[in-house]
């Protein structure tokens, strides 16, 4: 008997399983829904069965479909690390790596790795999207991203979580603000502060997901979009902020700024390296995110933490 089924149809059939509309996987296919209609038909068909059927305005499996759409993933998957071995086995290939973060201070220690990356993939670009900072798993399911750096929980089974370090939210104030006298900083504490945040204030996880809810509001919220400037603001005494130590670091060290850990227990958080499934084995990209381990700043968090800790004790408190 002829094989009925092309790759295409698997396509299909996957696309309007996992969207239950016409439309949108009409979009995702770029078919017109009228398009897509006819291929489905034309599917059930050849096969002599029915593979959805219509409840409402979503289309569900009937039990063929089930069985369509098992073996679909399976040759899908299979095809698409098949072109992946490929691909890397080209001489002299060439990428690109679209890459966000979720923070803005994440991307203080890049620039030193990709002077670290480009001798080995001279024809991979790598091309830091500040843009995307806010929403990077959104960008990246909608193709515009192969590479996140988030602290954020990642639950989609079309992407690939890899850990990279644990860092410390800390703190930072003028060397002769009352906090540079503390072990740590109580969240009551904050309420008498002005803080500076990167915008929008919305978005500020610190501000949103532990202040607040605690009862800590500022006294003062103000927005500023540089890490250069908020550090410059905390050093004249006109506010505080909370920021990883590591992006910090010589400010810290050198005195001009004093940094002490939120609570007794401290605000940690662990970042990941998430990218799309099908490109998670990619050479060029798995080379720079174990690049991106081997120099992660956790090393950096305990030098200017410990010291900040150190000085705070030498002050009697």
């Amino acid at each position: 008997m002829s094989m009925d089924l092309e790759v295409r149809h698997l396509r299909l059939v996957l696309a309007v399983a996992e969207l239950g509309s016409l439309t949108r996987a009409g979009d995702r296919l770029h078919l017109t829904q009228s398009a897509l209609s006819h291929q489905l038909r034309d599917i059930e068909s050849r096969l002599g069965a029915a593979l959805f059927l219509r409840v409402g305005k979503r289309l569900l499996l009937t039990p063929a479909g089930e069985r369509l759409l098992a073996s679909a993933r399976e040759v899908l998957d299979r095809l698409d690390r098949t072109e992946t071995e490929i691909r890397q086995m080209a001489p002299d290939r060439a990428g690109l790596i679209r890459l966000s973060t979720e923070c803005y201070t994440c991307y203080h220690w890049l620039p030193p790795l990709l002077a670290k990356y480009r001798p080995g993939f001279p024809r991979v670009d790598v091309q830091i999207d500040v843009g995307a900072t806010h929403r990077p798993l959104e960008r990246m399911l909608a193709g515009k991203l192969e590479l996140a750096i988030v602290s954020s929980p990642v639950r989609d089974r079309r992407l690939t979580v890899r850990p990279l370090f644990d860092d410390e939210l800390v703190v930072i104030a003028s060397p002769d603000h009352r906090f540079a006298r503390q072990t740590h900083v109580k969240l009551a504490d904050i309420r008498e502060e002005t803080l500076f945040v990167y915008p929008p204030r919305e978005e500020s996880r610190v501000l949103q997901n532990v202040l607040l809810p605690a009862g800590a509001a500022p006294a003062r919220v103000e927005e500023v979009q540089l890490t250069e400037a908020i550090t410059e603001l905390v050093r004249a005494g006109l506010g505080i902020a909370i920021l990883a130590p590591w992006a910090v670091r010589p400010l810290v060290e050198s005195g001009a700024i004093a940094a002490r850990p939120l609570t007794a227990r401290g605000l940690k958080r662990q970042w990941s390296a998430v990218m799309p499934k099908d490109l998670a084995e990619v050479d060029y990209l798995r080379e720079f995110v174990d690049l991106m381990a081997r120099h992660a700043p956790n090393q950096s968090l305990r030098r200017a933490v410990g010291g900040s800790r150190r000085i705070a004790r030498r002050t009697g408190t």
